[in-house]
């Protein structure tokens, strides 16, 4: 019993420790990530995400799909798989202005974000 209680808390901390590796402030349209605790190349692949994205939706569709692991208009699976599909879906979208550097930045962004949100 005492060694499912500790497994229990072990599993819970975990838990709890990645979803607190994703600061999210502010709520609705206005939600955005807070990166300072980001690794350097991470910030700024999140100031191209931050600038770039926001151009066609609010950047809490993305950060909600990377805490649920569930894209939030199609309900698929929001995962390491389907950032490089997001990405290419974007660099393809007509007045999207996103490079290949710009794609393969915030897809390495997410990819990194649902890492720490343990996705």
């Amino acid at each position: 019993m005492k060694k499912l209680l500790i497994a229990m808390l072990l599993v819970a901390t975990a838990a709890t420790a990645a979803q607190a590796a994703l600061k999210v402030v502010g709520k609705g349209e206005a939600m955005r990530l807070d990166p300072s605790s980001f690794p350097p190349a991470m910030k700024a692949n999140y100031e191209i995400f931050r600038v770039k994205c926001v151009k066609c939706h609010s950047l809490e569709r993305t950060i909600v799909a990377i805490q649920t692991g569930i894209a939030p208009i199609s309900d698929q699976p929001f995962d390491h798989n389907a950032t490089k599909a997001y990405g290419l879906k974007m660099l393809r979208k007509p007045g999207s202005a996103m490079t290949k550097a710009d794609v393969k930045a915030t897809v390495e962004l997410m990819d990194f974000l649902l890492t720490q949100a343990g996705r």
